[in-house]
């Protein structure tokens, strides 16, 4: 089936990212949220991307007006009927993504592949929420989309070689660089790494080892990061890192390396959720 409309669940700072690399690339994309504000929030942080864009010449005008024409926001899911691919981008909850996929499966055409951006679930357990679970993995991008060149492609247990063939094709396709996960397991490749270093940045914080702002330094000039733990943290979103966090707690039997410092805990608790609010790390 050749493919020309992709359909992104999800306006947030994800969806509307993929949903902006499927446009630029050519294809019709429909973006779909459960409310009005989030698909307009959506669409203002495309076309806010786009002019920067065209400020920096990367673009012309028209190009920019081009790539807006084909990316169209809806609250419907039954505007979805019709497309060719799915991205799934909604928030981190597992239940929540089953339930868009059971939704997906009753709507969408039978040869139409499922995926999931989730960073660190389960594609087996979401793919067993459809009939097609064959056709469903893992597609996880990178913040921010548009520049982030790294997608995962996720095997989950029951996804079979064609598919995966065609997710990878799609993200070469967004001129992206994909990698495959060859095995359905918490984290993946980059968050089995990542979560680990933000544990004990975390902890050394705690400890009164260093500064926060010379761990991101020591990170940064040391290990040649372009960014600090803490730095990405506030890009991503603490409350982010510390469901991830939990999830990666409870599916790797609870070792204690994986457990959430209580720093992390006490500034989610304290509602500082990164650039989401303001908050974060280096900003209150």
């Amino acid at each position: 089936m050749e493919i020309k409309k992709i359909g992104v669940l999800g306006a947030g700072t994800m969806g509307n990212g993929i949903a902006l690399v499927a446009a630029q690339s050519g294809f019709e994309v429909v973006m779909r949220d459960i409310e009005e504000r989030f698909v307009e929030n959506g669409l203002k942080a495309i076309e806010k991307f786009l002019s920067k864009s065209v400020e920096k010449g990367k673009m012309t005008e028209d190009q920019k007006k081009d790539v807006l024409l084909r990316i169209k926001g809806t609250t419907r899911m039954e505007d979805l009927k019709d497309v060719d691919f799915v991205i799934e981008a909604v928030f981190e909850d597992l239940e929540l993504k089953k339930n868009v996929f059971r939704q997906l499966d009753e709507l969408t055409k039978d040869q139409v592949i499922l995926t999931t951006n989730t960073s660190s679930m389960s594609i087996t357990e979401i793919a067993v929420s459809t009939k097609r679970p064959e056709k469903v993995a893992g597609m996880h991008f990178f913040n921010p989309a548009p520049l982030m060149r790294l997608v995962e492609v996720i095997r989950g247990y029951h996804t079979n070689d064609e598919t995966v063939r065609i997710v990878m094709e799609m993200a070469r396709r967004f001129g992206k660089e994909p990698v495959e996960v060859k095995k359905d397991t918490p984290g993946f490749i980059v968050n089995r790494l990542l979560m680990p270093h933000f544990i004990e940045a975390i902890k050394m914080a705690e400890e009164g080892i260093a500064s926060i702002e010379d761990i991101d330094k020591a990170v940064k000039l040391g290990l040649n990061y372009p960014m600090g733990p803490f730095e990405l943290m506030d890009l991503t979103g603490i409350d982010i890192a510390l469901h991830v966090i939990e999830y990666l707690y409870k599916e790797l039997n609870k070792e204690s390396k994986w457990s959430a410092p209580t720093l992390l805990r006490s500034m989610v608790r304290a509602g500082k959720l990164g650039k989401k609010t303001g908050g974060g790390w280096y900003k209150s």
